[in-house]
């Protein structure tokens, strides 16, 4: 067996790692090994609250009067005055911390009650109950921070607590800030809860008289994945998909999702410092505060070893902008001509921001946040579903001439518009661009109910061999999340699979969605504020992800091609030395499959099975979840039968010389 040396990722680590390369026999055919990555979008709540760690929620006071709930001075914040004090808060905009969050609170406390006054408890000031609550662990450190500016009076002390609900206050963890500045200053504390609470709140209460101005509050768990920000569970839930890239920031929050070219995702203001970041409305119907931003989506690519795939508008407008979803009539606007430098701008600093080395403009900006080394960025993606008029295909083409010209290794991604289906003006155009200007990937979309993946397992059979560009499958998903819609996902895998020399790239969508604010079903991933709940499509999706490999055989598995109920894939991972079988019984009769692994040099006979059954209308939810994989033996043979139990899949993992 040869040693060789080979560079992971594209060189995200900068390291050479020794590998057991083996050499793929006859027979199969050259496919790609990023086939299974993931989609993120902030939608159902997927970034605040959700994969951000932040756990105070609008902290920055930005959100506007369209989003306020109308239980205090402004969103997400109530005001309190225990022991009968006294004051007055406002929202105002003179000389705030940064132009981009110009909201700061201005709080005047006139009297400050005694302890005796209200069960040993006083002051004036905010409680901030967080996303559906403040979940904290006993023994558990989380950082507060908050911006203090003391405009009248002696230094300020500031009483910061969290409690947990009830008549009387029960206090988890407290410290005490002097507001002693008169410019804005950053003010920080560490806060150790004393014990479990799923729904405690944060209370700030100021115990000295005269005025203060508040702004940037944050309560941070120290206790993130790998440091950098972000809920651990749900990212350690990603990162065991074994994902080879991730696309972001959508998805519709790229062009604004129909409100305009004032609400398009810029990439440039969601990185640096948190204060100093511009928050945006969420065409999903919430806010976005871009404490999850471009910043962390790169650390973020780079922590699981991901390929970023970030995703830039080019110039025109969603669709739905002016009402035009479901309309016959074009209702896309579309930037002048002679304002596309600053769409082209969007592009080239992002890949300058990304890749550049610290003497270039970009890449000092992001050294100086923290990340010296550039992130590697292979891939860019220009559009988003779009619909392929005549001033997409105008501006897409300006945007992707100029970023070849100048960086020619960078591998687009463009847009084959919504229902990328044969027959669809939109996707036909969307091919007939791609072709004539020679883009590497062209990103298809579809949503369909599950028995469209069970009789389209052939739908790739059918692209041409000669064309230079690929497929990238990055969003689609059968239309419910029971364990039949997922196993019909998997018999469309392996036909995608089958055809990975033209489908380069998958990923399901949507990836999140928080329990009771979800604006889309189904989702890849359900969540509340203290646990994570997979879907049974996660387990195929992540079965496909552990069994990535550079080379497919077709006659390996003898699954009927006549019965559209089974389907199977092989493939050999020549790096790692294992050969994958997957194979899918999406009908209610155990069958028994014939292998044949003559070719094969098997190290040991006893290999791995994963497998995942149940019930066709089995679903996991919050109250139980019985759908998991399940882990166990196998002897092999050169040539053997292998029994597909109903309603299954598995993955059979051989290591081999």
């Amino acid at each position: 067996m040869k040693k060789t040396l080979f560079v992971a990722g594209a060189m995200a680590a900068m390291s050479l790692t020794a590998q057991a390369q083996v050499k793929a026999p006859k027979g199969g055919k050259a496919i790609s090994d990023e086939l299974i990555g993931i989609f993120f979008e902030d939608i159902s709540s997927a970034a605040d609250g959700g994969l951000c760690a932040e756990l105070v929620r609008n902290g920055s006071f930005e959100f506007n009067a369209n989003e306020h709930d109308g239980w205090g001075p402004s969103t997400a914040w109530r005001v309190l005055r225990p022991g009968h004090s006294l004051g007055m808060i406002e929202t105002l905009q003179k000389s705030p911390i940064h132009p981009n969050n110009p909201n700061y609170m201005q709080l005047t406390i006139e009297r400050v009650g005694h302890y005796y006054d209200y069960d040993g408890w006083t002051g004036y000031g905010l409680q901030n109950d967080g996303y559906d609550g403040i979940a904290v662990k006993a023994g558990a450190k989380y950082d507060f921070s908050v911006f203090l500016r003391n405009v009248e009076g002696e230094a300020k002390d500031l009483r910061v607590v969290l409690v947990a609900p009830g008549k009387e206050t029960k206090i988890l963890a407290e410290a005490t800030i002097k507001a002693d500045s008169k410019a804005w200053k950053k003010y920080e504390a560490v806060l150790t809860a004393s014990e479990d609470c799923s729904n405690a709140s944060l209370q700030m209460l100021f115990l000295t008289k005269g005025k203060v101005d508040m702004d940037y509050v944050s309560l941070m768990p120290e206790d993130t994945y790998k440091g950098h920000g972000l809920r651990r569970d749900l990212a350690e839930t990603l990162e065991a998909l074994n994902p080879k890239f991730m696309r972001f920031p959508g998805g519709c929050v790229v062009h604004g999702g129909g409100d305009g070219f004032w609400n398009t995702y810029r990439w440039k203001t969601t990185i640096g410092p948190r204060e100093t970041r511009k928050e945006l409305k969420n065409c999903w119907g919430y806010h976005q505060s871009m404490t999850l931003g471009y910043q962390e989506y790169f650390q973020l690519c780079e922590d699981i070893g991901m390929e970023p795939l970030p995703i830039l508008p080019v110039g025109v407008s969603c669709q739905g902008t002016n009402g035009g979803w479901g309309m016959r009539t074009q209702a896309q606007d579309a930037c002048p001509l002679d304002e596309m430098q600053e769409w082209i701008d969007e592009a080239l600093d992002l890949i300058e921001w990304a890749n550049g080395d610290v003497t270039t403009k970009w890449g000092r900006v992001r050294a100086e946040n923290g990340h010296p080394k550039p992130f590697n960025l292979k891939y860019l993606g220009l559009g988003n579903e779009e619909k392929i008029t005549p001033e997409f295909e105008e501006r897409f083409t300006i945007i992707y001439n100029k970023v070849r010209e100048k960086y020619p290794d960078i591998v687009i991604v463009g847009t084959a518009g919504p229902g990328s289906h044969h027959g669809n003006p939109d996707y036909e155009n969307g091919w007939r661009i791609a072709e004539s200007l020679n883009v590497p990937i062209l990103d298809e979309h579809y949503y369909e109910p599950r028995e469209y993946f069970l009789n389209n397992q052939h739908n790739y059979d059918s692209y041409p061999r000669t064309r230079q560009t690929k497929v990238y499958l990055g969003e689609y998903a059968a239309k419910d999340k029971k364990l039949l819609d997922a196993l019909y996902e998997g018999l469309y895998l392996c036909g995608v699979e089958r055809n990975a020399d033209v489908v380069t790239m998958t990923s399901y969508a949507p990836l999140f969605a928080k329990k009771n604010r979800t604006n889309w079903n189904p989702d890849l991933i359900y969540f509340d504020n203290e646990s994570v709940v997979p879907t049974p499509s996660y387990y195929v999706q992540q079965m496909f992800g552990l069994s990535s490999g550079q080379v497919y055989y077709g006659d390996v598995v003898k699954t009927n091609a006549e019965d559209k109920y089974e389907n199977s894939s092989c493939v050999l991972n020549t790096k790692k030395g294992e050969l994958y079988l997957k194979i899918v019984n999406a009908s209610e009769q155990s069958k028994k499959i014939d292998v044949d692994l003559s070719r094969f040099a098997i190290k040991d006979k006893r290999v791995s099975v994963l497998t995942l059954k149940g019930q066709p209308m089995d679903e996991n939810n919050f109250e139980a979840t019985p759908l998991k994989p399940t882990k166990s033996t196998l002897m092999t043979n050169k040539k053997m039968q292998v029994e597909a139990q109903p309603y299954s899949i598995q993955l059979i993992t051989i290591k081999v010389k």
